[in-house]
C-alpha cells in the first residue's frame, strides 16, 4: 500500500479510497507561458503517484485543471498575466491561453506522463464559481465589500493555517495578499472570490455582483468539487502553492462541505538549475524544448527527476541532464526494457511505497544491469516491471544517426588516446567533436555519443 507525506499532518499516510477509485487533483498550469522543468516537476508528481497505484491494481480518477483566467501578477498590480502575455504578442488573451495550453500538453507527453481524465478550464467554469461563492455568503464565510468584490472571511474559518502553519493573528498587512486600492475588506488577509472589473474590459463576466472576474482560489475548490465531490483522497501541487492558495482553497472548499475535503497533501519541493532558482529576470528558465534543442531525448529530464526524492530541493545541471542521456540510451540498447514475460518486483514495490522512493529504484536498475548472478531474462523483466512506473520508455528501439566519415575516424582516435591514457590528446579531440555537434559522455564501457 502506497505510503506518501501528508502536509497537512507532517507525517506519511497511507492511501486509502472509500470507493472503487482514488481520486487525485493536481493544480495545473497558469497558461500564459510555457511551463519550465520546474513546473514539470510538479507534473510528474501526480503521474507517479497514479502510476503507483495503478500498478498496484487501484484505478485512479485524475484531474488537473487549466488556469486562463484571474491569475494576478502581483497583488499590488491590477494587471493579470493572461492579459499581460496577450498585449506582448499583440494576440487576443484566449488565443494565448489555447496556445501556451497545447504546448503544455505537448510537454506531457514528451515526458511520458500520462494524461489526466479531465483537464477543466477555469474560463469555462465561472458558474460553477458564482454558485459556490453565494453558498460562501450564505453561510456567512463571505460579504460583498465596499469595492463591489467579494471576499472571504478568513478568520470565520477557524482552523486556517492548518497546511502551512501560518496563523491568522501572525500574518501583517503587507504580505502577499489580493489588494484594492479601495480597501474592500473587513480583515487584511481575506481575499477575493470575485474581483471587480472596474475599468477592465477583457476577460470579464457578468455575475450577482457586476461585471468582474474570478480571484485565483476559488477556481479550485469550484472545479474540484464539480469533478469530485466532497472528499478528495489526494490533492497535489507545487511547494510554493501550499501558502496562500492551499491553505485558502481548503478553507473555502471545507466551510462548503463541513468536512475536512482533502485527506492528504502532497506538495513537490522546488528545482533549482545551475544553484539557482529559476527566474525569467536571471535569465535561467529552461523549458522542455530547450533540452530537445539540444539533442537530448525529453525523458532525459524524467530520468533525473527520478534519481531524486520528489520532497527534496533539486539542483539540475546541464551536465546531470548529458550523464540521464547516455544511461537512457544505454538501458535501452541493452533490450532489457523489453521482456514479454514480467511480473512484480518486490524491491521496487517497496521502494514506491515508502512515499515514492524513486532514487532507491533507480539505484536498484543500477545494480541489476551489473549483477553478473543474473540471467539476462530476470534483468529485462526487472526492468520492464520498473519502467511501468518509470515511465522512461526502456523498450524504445534507437536509431542511430548517420556520422560523417570525419567524425567517425576523430571518435576513433579518441578511443585509442583514451587507451593510451593520453588524456591531452583525448581531451583536444574532444573539444574538437564537440564542437561539431557531438555531445561525448565517457563511461566504464567506452565513450558514449549523440548528435546535438
Amino acid at each position: 500500500m502506497l505510503k506518501i507525506y501528508d502536509t497537512q499532518s507532517r507525517g506519511t499516510k497511507e492511501v486509502i479510497s472509500a470507493t472503487d477509485e482514488v481520486t487525485i487533483y493536481c493544480c495545473g498550469p497558469t497558461v500564459y507561458r510555457d511551463a519550465h522543468v520546474g513546473n514539470l516537476r510538479t507534473f510528474l508528481l501526480s503521474d507517479l503517484i497514479r502510476r503507483t497505484l495503478e500498478i498496484q491494481g487501484q484505478n485512479v480518477n485524475l484531474v488537473q485543471n487549466i488556469t486562463d483566467v484571474g491569475h494576478m501578477a502581483e497583488d499590488v498590480n491590477p494587471q493579470d498575466k493572461m492579459l499581460a502575455q496577450a498585449k506582448l504578442e499583440a494576440i487576443d488573451p484566449f488565443e494565448i491561453a489555447r496556445k501556451y495550453e497545447a504546448n503544455f500538453h505537448t510537454d506531457l507527453a514528451l515526458l511520458n506522463i500520462k494524461p489526466a481524465r479531465s483537464y477543466p478550464r477555469a474560463s469555462e467554469s465561472i458558474e460553477l464559481m458564482h454558485k459556490l461563492i453565494i453558498k460562501l455568503i450564505e453561510l456567512n464565510h463571505a460579504y460583498v465589500g465596499s469595492d463591489g468584490s467579494v471576499y472571504f472571511a478568513a478568520e470565520s474559518f477557524a482552523s486556517y493555517g492548518a497546511i502551512s502553519g501560518n496563523r491568522l493573528k501572525d500574518l501583517k498587512p503587507g504580505h502577499r495578499y489580493e489588494y484594492t486600492d479601495e480597501g474592500g475588506k473587513r480583515f487584511h488577509a481575506d481575499w477575493a472570490l470575485w474581483k471587480a472589473a472596474g475599468e477592465r474590459t477583457e476577460m470579464v463576466w457578468d455575475s450577482p455582483w457586476g461585471s468582474g472576474f474570478p480571484g485565483w482560489h476559488i477556481e479550485c475548490s469550484a472545479m474540484s468539487l464539480d469533478l469530485l465531490g466532497d472528499k478528495i483522497d489526494i490533492h497535489v501541487g507545487g511547494i510554493d502553492l501550499r501558502f496562500p492558495h492551499h491553505e485558502n482553497e481548503r478553507a473555502q472548499t471545507n466551510c462548503v462541505t463541513e468536512i475536512e475535503s482533502v485527506k492528504l497533501w502532497v506538495h513537490g519541493e522546488h528545482l533549482l538549475f545551475e544553484g539557482r532558482k529559476m527566474a525569467k529576470s536571471s535569465g535561467n528558465v529552461v523549458l522542455l524544448k530547450d533540452l530537445v534543442e539540444r539533442g537530448y531525448d525529453p525523458l532525459s529530464l524524467r530520468f533525473c527527476l527520478l534519481e531524486n526524492r520528489y520532497r527534496s530541493q533539486m539542483d539540475l545541471t546541464w551536465d546531470s541532464i548529458a550523464a540521464a542521456n547516455a544511461t537512457l540510451k544505454r538501458w535501452r540498447r541493452s533490450g532489457f526494457g523489453k521482456a514479454a514475460n514480467y511480473g512484480p518486483d518486490l524491491p521496487t514495490i517497496e521502494a514506491l511505497n515508502n512515499d515514492l522512493d524513486t532514487p532507491r529504484v533507480m539505484q536498484r536498475l543500477r545494480s541489476v544491469e551489473k549483477d553478473s548472478n543474473l540471467a539476462d531474462a530476470q534483468k529485462a523483466a526487472i526492468f520492464t516491471f520498473a519502467d511501468q512506473v518509470l515511465g522512461l520508455d526502456l523498450g524504445r528501439d534507437l536509431i542511430a544517426p548517420e556520422l560523417p566519415a570525419e567524425l567517425t575516424r576523430l571518435l576513433a582516435d579518441r578511443e585509442i588516446a583514451r587507451s593510451s591514457k593520453n588524456w591531452s590528446e583525448s581531451d583536444r579531440l574532444r573539444i574538437e567533436l564537440e564542437s561539431a555537434g557531438l555531445v561525448i559522455n565517457d563511461t566504464a564501457d567506452g565513450q558514449e555519443w549523440d548528435l546535438r
